[in-house]
């Protein structure tokens, strides 16, 4: 039994931690996103320079899709183990440029090109990770938890931007305003760079899963990504929906917040980074509680009502925060939204990765995954800040998720259970 336990366990953890790793650096990136606009896109007024920041931000993501379908595919055809490892290694390299890269002061154009080859690079590796990350914990669990592990997927995610919500506050609270734009900036991104080795070591110890090994011994010859637009386009459709709602929170909710904060309510970054720690506690907290109660009641039973609530509560919560801007209010508002988060975001990964068979899993994952991501999420920080620039409106954030929170609606609706996706695959398989 112990002999057992622990080769799991480990397996386990070199999923979550190299994920969470991975993803701090990307977060951080969002997290700073005032602080480098000033830096490598300097313009003649705070609002270009941020709105080419907020673009380079998204950039990243035209890569998204790219690198998901290739590393996908590189997955579904080699394992998961030899992509999770590539992964690490494209993503450190990429952290590497942006910790040390000049500023625009000092070489010029140069650095908002260093810049955007970095969040390219960057784009390319995690557009495998999710699908990768997820097919692999889903893979592993038992029959009867993998609601809970997949969970586990978002709790690595919800770390990674606890973590760099952790750093942020440090370098905007322990140093001046000048030491900040002069060198603190590039701790965070410093720290970020323990990914490499660190994400190296603990992701030698995956083994790869024997559902993944059984099903890539029986498989006959052909590209993934054909089989995915073949044959399970609802699949493909209904993850496309429901990834529009979880992308669109996590970048306005968990990623764009602080500069929200700081730009329009005019909080001191600090105390924004401050709430969000507070905030993201509350949602690693609830996530796998979550995700192992969707074990029991279903997955759709538990993502429908989730978006009711966050399409009900977002607007009151906004209007709330903008009456009176403090402190106070931005940790009870995002503790609230983050909480209703976890209640999405726990059997998320498990629902998205069942309803794809093995073996085109990792591929399926990532093609409607990133193009999600690519669509409404790498882009939202731009367009909530267009939007709040051309109507003056302040709640323009609010209206973005929203419309996230309905799209994600219709997806749970129309999503399929576990049973079901195998009794759709069987009755294609006797038909065909």
């Amino acid at each position: 039994m112990n002999t057992q336990a622990a080769p799991h366990f480990r397996q386990v953890a070199a999923a979550v931690i190299g994920n969470a790793l991975e993803w701090y650096d990307f977060v951080v990136f969002g997290f700073l996103t005032v602080i480098i606009s000033k830096l490598f896109f300097p313009a003649e007024n705070e609002y270009a320079s941020l709105l080419q920041a907020t673009a380079t931000f998204g950039v990243g993501f035209f890569m998204r899709p790219i690198g998901g379908i290739v590393l996908g595919m590189y997955a579904d055809r080699y394992g998961r183990k030899a992509a999770l490892q590539l992964i690490i290694a494209l993503m450190t390299l990429a952290m590497a440029l942006i910790a040390t890269a000049p500023p625009y002061a000092a070489i010029g154009l140069g650095a908002p090109l260093l810049m955007v080859l970095a969040r390219l690079l960057q784009g390319f590796a995690t557009g495998g990770e999710f699908a990768i990350a997820t097919s692999f914990l889903v893979e592993i669990a038992p029959e009867n938890q993998r609601g809970f592990y997949g969970s586990l997927q978002q709790v690595g995610l919800g770390l990674a931007a606890l973590g760099g919500a952790l750093a942020g506050m440090f370098v905007t609270q322990a140093l001046t305003p000048a030491e900040l734009e002069s060198w603190g900036w590039r701790v965070p991104f410093a720290l970020g760079l323990l990914i490499g080795p660190v994400g190296m070591w603990v992701r030698r110890h995956l083994e790869e899963t024997p559902e993944f090994l059984n099903a890539h011994r029986d498989a006959a010859p052909g590209l993934p990504i054909t089989a995915v637009v073949k044959r399970h386009m609802r699949a493909t459709l209904v993850t496309f929906g429901l990834i529009i709602c979880g992308t669109i929170t996590y970048y306005i909710v968990l990623v764009y917040m602080p500069t929200f904060a700081k730009t329009q309510l005019e909080i001191p970054l600090g105390e924004a980074f401050a709430a969000q720690v507070i905030a993201l506690v509350c949602l690693t907290v609830v996530i796998p509680i979550v995700g192992a109660l969707s074990d029991r009641l279903g997955r759709r039973a538990i993502l429908v009502p989730a978006t009711l609530v966050l399409l009900v509560v977002l607007y009151p919560l906004f209007r709330y925060l903008l009456a009176a801007p403090g402190f106070g209010r931005l940790a009870l508002t995002q503790a609230v939204l983050c909480s209703v988060l976890g209640l999405y975001y726990g059997p998320l990964s498990t629902a998205v990765a069942e309803q794809f068979p093995i073996g085109v899993r990792s591929s399926g994952l990532s093609l409607a995954y990133n193009l999600a991501v690519m669509l409404f999420g790498g882009f939202a920080q731009y367009v909530v800040t267009w939007l709040i620039g051309v109507t003056g409106n302040p709640a323009a954030p609010a209206y973005y998720v929203m419309f996230g929170a309905v799209v994600g609606c219709g997806a749970a609706l129309a999503l399929r259970e576990r049973h079901e996706v195998v009794a759709h695959v069987e009755s294609w398989d006797a038909a065909v």
